[in-house]
């Protein structure tokens, strides 16, 4: 017997709304910052420059990624492609560990080779990228909770933070004249952007590998089901996440020869508590009224006759 839920399509042309202005705006950013770097000499600013084109990137992979998976199931794709977001989410969590460790290492060559800058346009340049950033990030964490807009949220965080930090740097700069101060912030951004990112790797390796949702406990959704008047077990529970936001169930229960109008009744209860209680929208259940065994995962029927020579032994 078999249950399913629908995603909304609001949500989803929102996201694409979002991440459409988010693209052109980064854009244009880049360009200004490029400008203004080479007008400047200013290595810091070519590099955020850089930095933000990687943006640009993540942002269209999350964008394609919005489109992709909400094009139904088909004969190949049974589950659809749900995770076609979270592939995309797990793609900019590993650029973004690979940008940390690139801010780490020119953080390292600036602290031996200090980059002289112009402050005064390194600020201005700055503070016009952290109000876009900053909207651009306010936007994204609006929109959704999704694992793929998250990880776009995040490279939207860190590029706001990386732009404070270098107006912080210039203005710090500027009063003192220490080319150093500018490496050191660029360091605590890069501890931030890889604790972001490896949390993002974390969670998107449980779905990929087909893991029970963070949070979610097997144990205390066999004892909810188990609590339901008509159920005698319930066993071979398999939980996991179809997308971020999508989990499914699948397991056994075991319950009385009764009619199948009664058994209907059970199982609505059953996906009814699993919808409100675990958001699970998506169940494939077996009902079962004889003894059984579980043997590598998969329950085999046992026959009266089985019984009687186990009762023997």
């Amino acid at each position: 017997m078999h249950s399913h839920g629908h995603a909304h399509s609001h949500g989803n042309i929102a996201s694409s709304k979002v991440m459409r202005y988010s693209v052109v705006a980064t854009l244009i950013y880049v360009g200004v910052t490029v400008v203004a770097g080479i007008r400047a000499h200013s290595l810091a600013l070519l590099s955020e420059a850089g930095h933000n084109v990687t943006d640009v990137l993540a942002l269209l992979l999350s964008w394609v990624a919005i489109f992709v998976q909400t094009r139904p199931p088909n004969a190949t794709k049974t589950f659809g492609y749900h995770r076609a977001g979270v592939l995309a989410a797990f793609v900019n969590a590993l650029t973004l560990v690979l940008i940390a460790f690139y801010i780490f290492y020119e953080a390292a060559l600036r602290f031996y080779q200090p980059v002289e800058v112009h402050p005064r346009l390194m600020i201005w340049v700055a503070v016009a990228g952290m109000v876009m950033n900053g909207v651009i990030s306010w936007f994204l964490f609006r929109t959704g909770r999704d694992v793929n807009l998250r990880s776009a949220f995040i490279h939207q965080l860190g590029d706001t933070l990386s732009t404070g930090a270098v107006i912080v740097g210039g203005w710090a700069i500027l009063w003192t004249g220490r080319y150093w101060i500018d490496p050191l912030l660029s360091l605590g951004i890069g501890c931030l952007i890889l604790w972001s990112s490896l949390g993002i790797i974390r969670e998107t390796l449980n779905i990929l590998l087909e893991g029970a949702p963070s949070g979610m406990s097997t144990e205390k959704i066999v004892a909810t089901i188990s609590a339901i008047e008509g159920i005698n077990n319930v066993h071979d529970v398999h939980v996991w996440s179809l997308g971020s936001e999508t989990h499914a169930l699948s397991c056994h229960i075991g319950i009385e020869d009764i009619p199948l109008s009664e058994s209907d009744i059970i199982l609505r209860r059953v996906n009814d508590l699993l919808a409100a209680k675990f958001h699970i929208h998506h169940t494939t259940i077996q009902f079962e009224n004889n003894a059984c065994e579980i043997a590598h995962g998969c329950v085999i029927p046992v026959s009266r006759s089985h019984d009687h020579q186990h009762e023997h032994m």
